[in-house]
């Protein structure tokens, strides 16, 4: 689920190589959602006394308006990257009107590279919402996958309706992304808050201006059941799935609407789809939380930590950080950047939040934060969210951001009202993490503003009669707390929890033999792991 901390909408980031450039395509992802036209009516109460209604299964049968869709052809073409086909595939714009016109969706692959008959297609999404999944495909997931998986399926990715190449949702320009991106998320007085909500309204409208087509069907739902069109145009039976972050949610909503056609399917990095908004963003913001305190611990070990030496305890790491975004909020500093952009409160926090994903960008974050608070240079902290937000040395923005708004507006009502919901919700926030709570809290606002009403809301997700799938959570996972993947792995009827007692943003690729192998035995000979089953 892509959260954006002092920066802003929310949700979650996917599987990447540990450098620079993996910060980029994952977004946090506080979606979740249900279509009432999928309920099935059935609920059950959760601990907080609210009813959750469970996604129902569609139908077995292809509705007859849809068989254009399902009997298309793919017409593959070169893709310019050496191995890579790429191809464009038609979906309905609206499912429950498939007349209404059609979105025209990016898909590519990487065939088998193996002589033994291959086992199908392997479908990749590396989340968001807003990551390219055609990206993730060419830059990671067709080399970088163990070779025994890559040599027995063709590798697949289609990105979202929305996303990237499939018709993009578009909102601000380049400066005006940068000015948001700059906003300050921890107003002081009402004129800051004022401003807040200026930067939120505008964002909303822009995109309700330039994208008023397609913003009301770019749901999780839809996503999914564009997944399902592409399974069949591919000749699979089944579809095998490796899903990421907000991915699980995508590959878990499939997985709930054609339970009967799950292949061997992968959620790393769970989502929780039983929880609303505000929930969503306080277990994301407690979650970053321990993500910072394993940070902190592992800092004062080095001689270059600009937080304490030795023995300074994480609270105290904490409070330095804090009085650090204190100052940049009032005198912001200079970064190198060709544009004039100086590194304010709300770039240095995202570039810190950045760093929680991967424990591999503990050293690159100390030595950012080194620059700038003894050097008075933000160019790190500058570098490393402009890689978050993924914009390019020109100043573009990819629409990861504008996305990742659009469909996670959609699948769940937001959080908050207004200001004063937020203010209401302060305390329990800050309580959930010191460092990040006020920031995370102001930008759960985002939604509030959103021109087009959510058609989704929180559901649980049973997929009754589907094969066995893997659910994989992370200990100390600052995106999707490992608790989500408990409960995601509690609501399947036909899962296996995976635990990587690690740290970092999701478990498959990431470093562990133990967990990669019981992926890929799962991958390749239909084995999942025994239940319970821990890695480290």
């Amino acid at each position: 689920m892509h959260t954006r901390p002092s920066p802003r909408p929310r949700r979650t980031r996917g599987t990447r190589p540990r450098t620079t450039a993996r910060l980029a395509a994952a977004v946090l992802t506080a979606a979740a959602l249900l279509v009432s036209a999928c309920s099935s009516g059935t609920s059950t109460t959760s601990a907080g006394g609210t009813v959750e209604a469970a996604l129902a299964a569609l139908p077995r049968a292809t509705p007859s308006a849809l068989t254009p869709y399902y009997d298309q052809r793919l017409g593959w073409r070169d893709c310019g990257t050496s191995g890579f086909q790429c191809a464009t595939m038609k979906a309905p714009l609206d499912y429950a009107n498939p007349d209404a016109g059609t979105v025209r969706l990016a898909v590519a692959r990487k065939k088998a590279t193996g002589k033994s008959k291959p086992l199908g297609s392997l479908l990749v999404n590396p989340g968001g919402p807003g990551g390219s999944a055609v990206a993730y495909l060419q830059q990671f997931a067709g080399i970088g996958y163990p070779a025994e998986v890559r040599a027995r399926y063709d590798m697949v990715a289609v990105d979202p309706r929305g996303v990237a190449r499939s018709e993009p949702v578009e909102c601000l320009d380049g400066r005006q992304m940068d000015t948001y991106t700059q906003t300050d998320v921890t107003p002081d007085d009402q004129a800051e808050r004022n401003a807040l909500v200026t930067a939120d309204r505008k964002f909303a409208e822009s995109c309700g201006a330039r994208s008023a087509r397609l913003l009301r069907h770019v749901s999780t739902v839809e996503a999914a059941r564009d997944m399902d069109i592409l399974r069949a145009v591919l000749g699979d039976r089944k579809l095998h799935y490796v899903g990421a972050s907000y991915g699980t949610f995508l590959g878990a909503t499939y997985a709930g609407l054609f339970p009967g056609r799950v292949g061997r399917m992968v959620l790393d990095g769970a989502m929780d789809p039983s929880l609303d908004a505000r929930r969503l963003n306080l277990d994301q913001t407690a979650g970053f939380e321990t993500a910072f305190q394993a940070f902190a611990k592992d800092c004062v070990r080095h001689a270059d930590c600009p937080l304490g030496g030795k023995g300074t305890t994480p609270a105290r790491v904490g409070d330095r950080l804090q009085a650090f975004f204190r100052e940049l909020d009032a005198h912001p500093v200079a970064a190198g950047d060709t544009d004039g952009r100086k590194l304010g409160e709300s770039l240095a926090t995202t570039g810190v939040i950045a760093s929680m994903y991967d424990e591999g960008s503990w050293g690159q974050l100390r030595e950012a934060l080194t620059s700038a608070m003894k050097e008075r240079d933000g160019a790190g902290l500058l570098a490393l969210a402009d890689s978050y937000y993924e914009r390019d040395g020109s100043g573009h923005y990819s629409n990861l951001m504008m996305a990742n708004a659009a469909v996670n507006c959609l699948d769940l009502p937001p959080a908050f009202s207004g200001p004063e919901g937020v203010e209401k919700e302060l305390s329990a926030f800050e309580k959930a993490s010191p460092v990040f709570g006020p920031g995370l809290a102001w930008t759960a606002l985002n939604c509030s503003y959103w021109p087009v009403r959510a058609t989704g809301e929180p559901h649980r997700i049973e997929a009754r009669g589907a094969a066995p799938i893997v659910v994989v959570g992370t200990v100390r996972d600052p995106a999707t707390p490992y608790r989500w993947a408990r409960s995601l792995a509690g609501q399947l009827s036909s899962a296996r929890l995976l635990t990587y007692d690690g740290d970092g943003h999701t478990a498959y690729g990431r470093g562990s033999a133990c967990i990669d192998s019981a992926i890929d035995t799962y991958l390749l000979r239909g084995t999942p792991p025994t239940t319970g089953k821990r890695c480290s």
